[in-house]
């Protein structure tokens, strides 16, 4: 399948030939559901915790006798059932990640590639590159170019004036190739790769 190039000044730049193995693939919601749970399973922190009855200060002390009292017999004012006492089985700190095939890390990228190019949200430009730096005139360029909710995706460096115009457009983002991921793909309305990103996507992903 082929796809128009264009320039940042929106001005077109030929025809470049898209691979079916990475652009033509059918929506899978199941494995792109799969991928984005475990990337943001990966994200989180794990630091959220609770304290167990061993963690707990206070006395050791039985509250009042076992018998005789008319009250439920406690053994300790730690307990759980008792205010200020322990939790039990509460969160701990851990590290929320787990495994994920390679193959289906794989067939995920090429799946959500997929589906913006589906959705005509997939746009070519022949290069990310601004030397002057200003946000003024890559917000300009972006408005041209019909982009406002964009993951712009370059080649293994990105170029330094681009990256620094780029950082305070509110909704844009600019990854290089190596970071593409699924996730960030799927939460931008529209993607933009460059000429030198879709070669090295094209390496990763055969």
């Amino acid at each position: 399948m082929k796809a128009q190039v264009t320039t940042l000044d929106n001005k077109q730049s030929g025809e470049i030939e898209l691979p079916e193995a990475i652009f033509g693939l059918p929506v899978r919601a199941d494995i792109l559901s799969r991928v984005v749970e475990w990337q943001r399973a990966k994200a989180r922190a794990g630091t959220h915790k609770t304290k167990g009855i061993s963690e707990i200060s206070g006395t050791t002390k039985k509250p009042f006798k076992q018998k005789g009292t008319g009250h439920a017999r406690q053994g300790s004012l730690r307990s759980p059932q008792m205010r200020g006492g322990a939790r039990i089985f509460g969160p701990v700190v851990r590290d929320h990640g787990y495994s994920m095939p390679k193959k289906v890390r794989k067939l995920a990228l090429k799946t959500a590639l997929s589906a913006k190019m589906a959705e005509g949200n997939l746009r070519i430009i022949d290069a990310a590159r601004l030397d002057a730096g200003k946000t003024k005139a890559l917000a300009a360029s972006l408005r041209n170019l019909g982009l406002n909710h964009t993951l712009i995706i370059d080649g293994p460096v990105i170029d330094a004036g681009f990256a620094k115009a780029a950082r305070n457009i509110r909704q844009v983002d600019i990854l290089p190739s190596q970071g593409a991921n699924v996730y960030d793909i799927l939460r931008h309305r529209q993607l933009v790769l460059t000429r030198e990103g879709l070669k090295h996507l094209e390496e990763r992903l055969a």
